[in-house]
C-alpha cells in the first residue's frame, strides 16, 4: 500500500484537520505495516495558484514552453505523477469560511488535467486517476455534517469523482471551536469515524 497525505490547513503546527489525518494514517499503517506513506504538507510547501502565467505555460506546447513556462508545469506534473504513484490518499482538509482553503484548491487545480488526470469523450467526461481510496479528514469548529452548510462534502465528491476516484470516505472532527466539552465530542467521532471507514 502507498499511501499519499495532503496536508491543506494554512498551520505547520497544531491543525486539527492534520491531527486527524495522521490518525487515519496511523490506523492504516496499523492495518497494513508494510505501508509506505509520502507526506505534503501544503503550509510548508505551499503550491502556487491557477494565474494567467500558469494558464499561458500549460495551454502553450510543451517544446515551445519558455524555461519559466517549462518550470511551471513541471511543478504541477510533481504533484500529478504523486498522486498516480500512490493507491490511497488522505487529505487532511479544514473548512474556511464554508470552503476548502486556497492551497488546497491550487492542488486541486494542479491535480486535475485534461488529457492526464480526465479526459472529455463522446459519451463525456471520464476520470483518469481510477481504483483509488481517498479519505476526507474533515476538521471544522461548528457542526456542518448532514446539514445545507455542508459546501466541502459535495465539492470533493463531486472534482474527485470527475477525476474518477468514487471511494471517498469522511472522517468528521467537528463543534472544535464550540467549548472544550464540544471539542472532545468532536474529536471522539472522528475516531469512530476512522474505525468505521478504515478496513
Amino acid at each position: 500500500m502507498n499511501i499519499l497525505q495532503i496536508n491543506a490547513s494554512a498551520r505547520r503546527e497544531g491543525a486539527n484537520s492534520t491531527r486527524i489525518a495522521n490518525d487515519v494514517v496511523a490506523r492504516l499503517q496499523a492495518l497494513h505495516p508494510e505501508a509506505r506513506v509520502q507526506v505534503r504538507d501544503l503550509a510548508v510547501t505551499p503550491h502556487p495558484v491557477l494565474d494567467e502565467a500558469a494558464l499561458g505555460a500549460l495551454f502553450t506546447p510543451a517544446d515551445q514552453r519558455s524555461a519559466e513556462q517549462a518550470a511551471r508545469v513541471a511543478l504541477d506534473d510533481a504533484l500529478i505523477a504523486e498522486v498516480q504513484a500512490h493507491d490511497v490518499i488522505v487529505l487532511g482538509v479544514p473548512m474556511y469560511n464554508f470552503g476548502v482553503p486556497v492551497q488546497f484548491k491550487a492542488w486541486i487545480d494542479a491535480i486535475a488535467r485534461a488529457g492526464v488526470t480526465f479526459r472529455y469523450t463522446a459519451q463525456g467526461p471520464e476520470g483518469l486517476l481510477k481504483g483509488k481510496t481517498v479519505y476526507v479528514a474533515l476538521a471544522r469548529g461548528g457542526i456542518y455534517r448532514d446539514t445545507p452548510n455542508d459546501s466541502q462534502v459535495p465539492y470533493l465528491q463531486g472534482v474527485l469523482g470527475f477525476l474518477g476516484i468514487t471511494d471517498v470516505r469522511f472522517v468528521y472532527a467537528e463543534g472544535l471551536n464550540m467549548g472544550a466539552d464540544a471539542a472532545a465530542k468532536g474529536f471522539a467521532q472522528a475516531e469512530a469515524d476512522i474505525a468505521a471507514v478504515v478496513a
